[in-house]
């Protein structure tokens, strides 16, 4: 008996290795495909952390509302909901001055938190998107960050020209999309 539960006990192991190994090829493909330097993606994760326990710490902004934080080379976009104008100004104070940003985006909607129904059909409505932009010869989809708060679609990326407008018409035209908004950089 003792024998059977210590194969089984390795057999599990070594599943949680497999897709570990999985796990890390799949992100070291993403990284290396990514128009990013590896520097500014490791400065976006930094952003974020840094972002993130900005908001959390501070008691005008930690309170009552629901706040995001994405970061693409540098450029943050904050989405969500606050309960009032004082909120969302004090959200872009906290962020702008870390290191390594470029520039803030605020797109916090002043009303109620979203329910999880709608944070649910929120993350679907972004899964489409994001499958169609994988999918389509014309836009490079592993460069585009797409981040959907309320049924409106945010696109972020170094993104220009035909291969942004494609992007967007990819977005515009999922089904559950409202609106979508582009905080495309151009590529150097």
């Amino acid at each position: 008996m003792m024998k059977l539960a210590s194969v089984l006990a390795a057999i599990l192991l070594l599943q949680g290795c497999a897709a570990a190994v999985v796990a890390g090829g799949a992100t070291a493909v993403t990284a290396a495909n990514d128009r990013r330097t590896l520097g500014s993606q490791i400065d976006d994760n930094g952003i974020v952390l840094k972002a993130r326990r900005a908001l959390g710490d501070n008691d005008i902004t930690a309170k009552g509302s629901n706040l995001n934080v994405t970061s693409y080379n540098g450029v943050i976009l904050l989405t969500g909901q606050a309960k009032s104008e004082q909120v969302r100004e004090q959200a872009q104070r906290l962020v702008q001055d870390i290191a390594s940003v470029k520039m803030v985006h605020n797109q916090i909607r002043l009303g109620n938190n979203t329910s999880l129904t709608t944070r649910t059909r929120d993350s679907w409505i972004g899964t489409k998107v994001k499958s169609k932009l994988l999918a389509d010869d014309d836009v490079s989809g592993l460069n585009i960050k797409v981040v959907t708060e309320n049924a409106e679609v945010f696109l972020m990326g170094l993104v220009g020209g035909p291969e942004a407008d494609k992007a967007v018409d990819i977005a515009r035209n999922v089904e559950g999309v409202v609106r979508v908004i582009k905080a495309f950089e151009s590529p150097q």
